[in-house]
């Protein structure tokens, strides 16, 4: 069995990076209607302009900075784990964010 994950970890190793990136696009996929309600919430007593402004901003560099800053934080939390469970680590993590999705109805 540890022959398996150690191959596996071989096989995605070259590809870790996209992987972090993936994983942090797809949770903020599941979870950016949280942060647009809460910030959707905050806004609400302000003016129009103010609003959609503050909302843009936030898709367009929020989002994104999310996305740069958490997929190496992703990828340093999944190297915490030996070298041969990493690539089950990621396997993991994407099915634990698809059962959130589920649960979140979004499938």
């Amino acid at each position: 069995m540890s022959e398996l994950f150690a191959s596996l970890s071989r096989l995605l190793s070259p590809y870790y990076t996209d992987l972090s990136i993936m994983l942090m696009a797809t949770i903020l996929v599941v979870y950016g209607d949280v942060i647009n309600k809460h910030l959707k919430r905050i806004l609400s007593p302000y003016h129009f302009v103010i609003r959609v402004s503050l909302f843009v901003l936030l898709c367009a560099f929020g989002y994104g900075a999310l996305t740069l800053f958490g997929a190496p934080f992703l990828h340093h939390i999944i190297a915490y784990l030996p070298w041969q469970y990493q690539g089950a680590g990621f396997v993991a993590a994407f099915l634990a964010i698809g059962i959130l999705a589920e649960r979140r109805r979004y499938i």
